[in-house]
C-alpha cells in the first residue's frame, strides 16, 4: 500500500526513510536464489543426511555412530554404514545368524524329530491284523 506524501513526511521528520524497492537486477537474483532453494539447492550436508533417513533400514539395524571394526570378518566400517547385532557386538549385516522364520523352524523341529527316531517309538505297535478291517480288530467296550 502507497504511503501519502504527508505519511512520509512524518516519518521523515521522524527519522526514518522511506523503503526504497529493490532495482531488477536484485529483484532477478532474489527470484533465482529462491527458486534454487525450492529446488532443492541447500546445503550439501543437509541433502546427504535427508537422503541417508529416506532410506529404511532393516530390522534389527542401525546406521553407526562411529566408525569401527566387524568381530566376525575383521573388515572395517565407516561412521553412518548400516550395523547389525553380531555374535560378540555389532558389524557388518553379512556376518549376523540368519533368522528363521517360523515355518522354517517347524520343519527342522519335525525334521530333527523323524530323525532320532522319536515319532516312532513313541508310537503303540499296530493291532491291525492281516485281512481284516481296523474296526474288527479293536476291542468291544
Amino acid at each position: 500500500m502507497g504511503q501519502t506524501p504527508a505519511q512520509k513526511a512524518a516519518k521523515a521528520a521522524r527519522g526514518q526513510q522511506p523503503k526504497k524497492r529493490p532495482g531488477k537486477a536484485q529483484r532477478e537474483a532474489i527470484k533465482r536464489a529462491q527458486a534454487a532453494k525450492k529446488a532443492g539447492g541447500g546445503k550439501p550436508a543437509a541433502k546427504k543426511a535427508a537422503a541417508k533417513k529416506a532410506v529404511p533400514l532393516p530390522r534389527g539395524s542401525l546406521r553407526a555412530a562411529y566408525p569401527g571394526t566387524c568381530p566376525a570378518c575383521f573388515k572395517d566400517y565407516a561412521k553412518g554404514e548400516v550395523i547389525t547385532k553380531v555374535t560378540e557386538g555389532w558389524g557388518d549385516p553379512g556376518c549376523a545368524p540368519r533368522q528363521m522364520s517360523a515355518a522354517e523352524r517347524e520343519f527342522a523341529r519335525n525334521k530333527a524329530r523323524i530323525e532320532s527316531g522319536e515319532t516312532y517309538r513313541a508310537q503303540k505297535p499296530s493291532d491291525w491284523r492281516r485281512g481284516a478291517s481296523p474296526s474288527s480288530t479293536r476291542p468291544v467296550r
